[in-house]
């Protein structure tokens, strides 16, 4: 068994790819228009080789989807949880989990996707201003 991707309905088609390639850093691997069903489909990949998220655009869509926590969440290793962490509240995304431990942090797509982000290998020391960051709504 190999695993292929996960799948996310998304409302807003350029606000959810801004968010995955422009902040999170994800690179669109293929794109599929579907006339007939009226959807596009869109594979988005940390690289080559890597596991894909698809994020499918029903084009008559006529409000947001409705999410819960029951879905889970999206998870990605980083190379520095802080600095990254710090790139993309520059970016205009909200920590809503702060790497208070050097470890772990979450955030959510413009749909509402909970995503996890972890840091690579053994936590980081802790560090303010994370440190003493509260969390912030759900995740």
């Amino acid at each position: 068994m190999k695993f292929l991707h996960s799948m996310i309905r998304v409302f807003d088609l350029e606000k959810s790819l801004d968010f995955f390639t422009n902040k999170l850093g994800l690179l669109e691997m293929r794109r599929k228009k579907n006339e007939k069903g009226r959807y596009t489909l869109i594979f988005l990949s940390c690289g080559q080789g890597q596991p894909e998220i698809e994020l499918t655009f029903n084009w008559d869509e006529k409000s947001p989807y409705l999410t819960g926590r029951n879905f889970g969440h999206l998870a990605f290793e980083v190379e520095n949880i802080y600095s990254f962490c710090e790139e993309l509240q520059k970016k205009g995304v909200e920590i809503l989990r702060p790497p208070r431990d050097g470890y772990m942090a979450f955030i959510k797509s413009p749909d509402g996707i909970s995503i996890e982000l972890l840091q690579k290998d053994k936590a980081l020391p802790e560090m303010e201003p994370w440190k003493s960051t509260p969390n912030k709504g759900t995740w």
